[in-house]
């Protein structure tokens, strides 16, 4: 099959496009999925320039977490699903821990049933892919601040893949009484159609300086020392990325696709909807491009690797 593969870690340029990688073997518990859609996330880029060497899985490296395809073989003791299915999920169960070194930027990736769900049928295979990975992220770290109707939430970083996540999370699912969120300029209206009724241009404004504290702040960026500055008494700091302060804590997601398909409901009707960035999809050969593109960290939503042949 045709993979991107890293042999080395490194920059954007140690990905290579193999036409002849071995499909991989499923195991009793997995399904073979061809894949019709992939998305990048910044922890795929992290990985690949060696941050979590201690605990990946052995080079060479098939990167990619997300997946959105079609059922085409199935282990035998597979329950949920029959060839032929539409699924997606986050094909990593640890993100960090021994992450599969045959991901999802090929043509087949084998995955465990547990890890995927059916795609939402009102989604396409792109918009599915943007999904798993961020919105498990989204989910299980509002469920974690023990997030409640009523509650108020300020979400660093509200324009990206997580961040435009937990926003609708936040005020569809768990009913959160008031949603603040930052972004650049260009971003505001989006945070206001995402349901945020504060959006915060932190290009112009300090949230330090803002009137009022919040029950939770999920911080998505990297800003927990100002984060737990204009958290409440009590409350609680999600931080996915960089130092943790006191009394924010590290969140990394574990892969799940019963969490998923709790969401679907919300996916189907269109009240949580997939953000992908609009200058994708890329196509599988593009790969390098929206790479290099991701880790500007100027993307709106996901960046989406569509079609993959």
């Amino acid at each position: 099959m045709k993979a991107w593969v890293y042999g080395e870690y490194g920059g954007v340029d140690v990905l290579k496009l193999d036409s002849n990688v071995a499909v991989p073997d499923v195991n009793e518990d997995q399904v073979l999925v061809k894949v019709v859609a992939a998305a990048l996330n910044p922890v795929d880029a992290k990985r690949r320039q060696g941050k979590f060497k201690a605990t990946d899985s052995p080079l060479p490296t098939v990167p990619g977490y997300d997946v959105a395809g079609v059922v085409v073989k199935v282990g035998s003791q597979v329950k949920e699903f029959k060839v032929g299915d539409e699924v997606y999920g986050d094909v990593n169960e640890k993100a960090l821990e021994g992450p599969k070194q045959f991901g999802s930027l090929a043509e087949y990736t084998a995955v465990e049933e547990k890890l995927l769900a059916p795609k939402p049928k009102t989604l396409d295979f792109a918009q599915a892919a943007s999904l798993p990975l961020a919105i498990e992220t989204a989910y299980e770290g509002l469920e974690r601040t023990g997030f409640s109707p009523g509650k108020s939430i300020l979400v660093l970083n509200g324009s990206g893949g997580v961040g435009s996540l937990v926003i609708q999370l936040a005020k569809q699912v768990f009913g959160a009484s008031r949603v603040a969120a930052t972004s650049s300029t260009r971003h505001l209206d989006l945070l206001k159609s995402l349901g945020a009724d504060l959006a915060i241009d932190y290009t112009k404004e300090n949230i330090e300086d803002l009137p009022e504290k919040f029950d939770v702040v999920y911080d998505a960026i990297g800003q927990c020392d100002r984060a737990v500055k204009v958290v409440k008494e009590g409350g609680s700091v999600v931080a996915l990325t960089g130092a943790v302060t006191p009394p924010g804590f590290r969140f990394v997601v574990t892969s799940n696709g019963a969490v998923l398909r709790k969401l679907n409901p919300y996916l189907e009707s269109g009240k949580v909807k997939p953000i992908v960035d609009p200058k994708g999809p890329f196509s599988f050969d593009q790969l390098d491009e929206a790479f290099s593109y991701l880790e500007t960290n100027r993307a709106t939503g996901k960046v989406v690797i569509h079609p993959i042949p």
